[in-house]
């Protein structure tokens, strides 16, 4: 009888019935935040528009290639949600500092006043909700790192007996000083 394989020991050990929990709880969550988003009278990813250029005050530029990325959009669906937020009054465009061809995106008062609306209900959410995606993603964490623990230290004591110090085992591929 054939051995079993690696990704079939690893299959094994899946635990799909939490998976399933994470990603419905992720989900509960976006699909409340998107009802608030529509409610508010913008689409979901205008908010998370909002959200990114509000959130990348003091940390980075928000130009259209780094909101492109936070949203992981292509460049040209980017603008075209920029636009339709232009066209609203809730951005502003504007030149860039020293590089005159970037286009840096600023929040105007209206879209300012539906990201605070838009973020005190996902935090009010954070607080109900939270908790349950915590738990959730601590069973999937717990169950990994208590994996990596025990082989871990399996490996230790399978290297190592009583009295006899440990030698280090070179990993296939390790580049050392003598290669």
């Amino acid at each position: 009888m054939a051995r079993p394989s690696r990704n079939d020991r690893i299959a094994r050990k899946i635990d799909y019935s939490t998976l399933a929990d994470l990603r419905y709880h992720l989900r509960r969550f976006l699909r409340v935040r998107e009802d608030a988003a529509r409610a508010s009278g913008i689409e979901p990813q205008q908010y998370q528009l909002l959200l990114q250029i509000k959130g990348m005050q003091g940390q980075e530029p928000p130009t259209i290639g780094a909101l492109a990325e936070r949203l992981q959009l292509r460049h040209h669906s980017a603008v075209e949600l920029i636009d339709r937020l232009v066209d609203r009054g809730m951005l502003a465009r504007r030149p860039g500092g020293r590089d005159r061809r970037q286009v840096l995106v600023e929040l105007r008062p209206a879209g300012q006043a539906i990201l605070r609306r838009l973020a005190l209900h996902s935090l009010r959410e954070i607080q109900t909700e939270g908790p349950a995606l915590v738990a959730t993603l601590a069973r999937l964490i717990g169950k990994k790192a208590a994996g990596r623990r025990a082989a871990s230290k399996r490996a230790a004591t399978s290297r190592t007996t009583a009295g006899q110090r440990s030698i280090p085992v070179r990993r296939h591929g390790a580049r050392g000083a003598d290669q």
